[in-house]
């Protein structure tokens, strides 16, 4: 059972912006807002990678790829956490997930798929005119 649930994929011309959520799921038996959250990205015939984090007292780290582009924010009272993409483009095209450690500590490393035992089904994104 799936413990987060990710929206807001589309198509999105080059350019465009894109507004992805995460949320914890039905079954979910943790909170958001108390969790290191990691968003991450998969494009087909590729390996997944890393895009952007937010640790539970909100400090924020982003691939070199995005930044400048992305930002992740946290939305406490809904306990959800969102990813705002600007300036898209066509390399931005991928599957994009979230995941959530809530025993994160302070010598994880956040790049690390494995660092994350809950993860969505994922959402796609795809930039394209």
């Amino acid at each position: 059972q799936l413990q987060l649930v990710e929206s807001g994929g589309g198509l999105v011309q080059p350019g465009g912006s894109l507004r992805l959520s995460c949320a914890a799921s039905d079954f979910a038996k943790f909170s958001l807002d108390y969790s290191a959250i990691g968003w991450f990205r998969q494009a087909p015939g590729k390996e997944r990678e890393e895009v952007a984090y937010i640790s539970s007292v909100g400090n924020t780290d982003y691939a070199d790829s995005v930044k400048g582009r992305f930002t992740i924010s946290r939305d406490s009272a809904a306990d959800t956490v969102y990813v705002q993409m600007n300036n898209l483009t066509p390399e931005d095209t991928a599957v994009y997930y979230c995941a959530a450690n809530p025993n994160f500590w302070a010598g994880s490393n956040w790049r690390l798929s494995s660092t994350y035992p809950y993860w969505g089904q994922g959402t796609q994104v795809t930039v394209s005119s």
